[in-house]
């Protein structure tokens, strides 16, 4: 599987493959022609409490991760496709954080890995 994470904010590549925007809210600063985007999945992002309680707080990292899978349980069968798709191509998921390694892109990477794996 191919998965890969980006922030929004940098230049699309060649090899981005699929571009998903997995974030809830759209990125400021972006104009909608230039993010070229193959999809936006905002209604899988965290919601809205879960995001306020993790912003700015990394050492929620665990925790967030958690409560975030367990709110992506009923959107499992929806995500099936692209999983499928990562399997064939490259899907990248872009976000608009700062921290690039605690976001909820980096738990959806990990759930779509999952999702793949299990088939």
């Amino acid at each position: 599987m191919s998965v890969a994470l980006k922030r929004i904010y940098d230049k699309p590549g060649r090899d981005d493959g699929y571009r998903v925007l997995v974030d809830k809210l759209w990125p400021r600063g972006i104009a909608k022609r230039d993010a070229r985007l193959d999809e936006w999945l905002k209604e899988i992002a965290p919601s809205d409490q879960l995001r306020r309680w993790f912003h700015d707080h990394p050492n929620r990292w665990g925790e967030f991760r958690r409560a975030y899978l367990r709110e992506l349980k009923p959107w499992r069968s929806a995500l099936r496709p692209l999983a499928r798709r990562a399997r064939r191509e490259t899907v990248t998921l872009l976000y608009a954080s700062r921290d690039d390694r605690h976001n909820n892109a980096e738990v959806l990477r990990q759930y779509l890995n999952m999702l793949g794996a299990s088939r």
